[in-house]
């Protein structure tokens, strides 16, 4: 949730401030922007996306339309902007800000997606580790309900009771106990250091401060 909540912020902020500084100009040309953030997302969640060629076609599909814009006097043809945009990076009209955000971009989204990842796979070993045999469920059912079937509701089991049926539920899961706490206190450690990361950096994407730079220095 945090890094999408991050992506999302990124992609509204990104709008907010080219319909404030282009106006229609920007909301004529806008599926470029949102299909970058559409396959952001589908890279996040799993998709299968190639994160260097897509920032790539970005770029390229930017820099074709942003062409287009400040020449509006001439009609292009599909052959001649393609070729333009086969030079990009020859021609450098975004500087250097292309290799900047692909190296900020694909570190921060491989390490969320292997993050995510991460906790499914916790996820599935928690769901399996619950599994309880009949043996488990029918010593559970004596320790709880033996005092109610004897009129004793009142009445709790022991604690040797308790801790000899909870072991024996449990002693597959005991197994587990070492790698499990470890793969716990990884998480946590990751979790604490994005929110950190979230106090000091309001944006850390800053995709949209990037974009909106370079083609202010295009248009000028």
């Amino acid at each position: 949730e945090f890094f999408r909540e991050l992506l999302e912020n990124a992609e509204r902020s990104l709008n907010d401030m080219f319909v404030r500084t282009y106006g229609m100009l920007y909301m004529q040309n806008s599926e470029v922007f949102q299909d970058l953030f559409t396959e952001l997302k589908r890279y996040y969640t799993g998709g299968n996306v190639n994160l260097e060629e897509m920032l790539n076609d970005f770029w390229a599909r930017l820099l074709e339309r942003m062409f287009q814009l400040i020449n509006p006097q001439y009609h292009f043809t599909e052959d001649y902007l393609e070729c333009v945009s086969k030079y990009t990076d020859q021609l450098k009209p975004f500087g250097d800000v292309p290799r900047k955000l692909k190296v900020q971009v694909t570190r921060a989204f491989i390490a969320a997606r292997t993050f995510v990842q991460g906790l499914t796979v916790g996820r599935e070993v928690a769901v399996n580790m619950v599994y309880l045999h009949f043996r488990c469920i029918r010593a559970l059912m004596k320790m709880l309900y033996c005092p109610y079937c004897r009129g004793l509701p009142t009445v709790k089991p022991c604690n040797n009771y308790c801790l000899n049926v909870m072991k024996g539920c449990l002693a597959n899961q005991a197994d587990l106990d070492t790698e499990w706490n470890l793969f716990i206190g990884k998480k946590s450690l990751n979790i604490s250091g994005r929110k950190c990361w979230k106090k000091k950096n309001k944006s850390p994407l800053n995709i949209h401060s990037d974009i909106l730079n370079e083609t202010r220095l295009m248009i000028v």
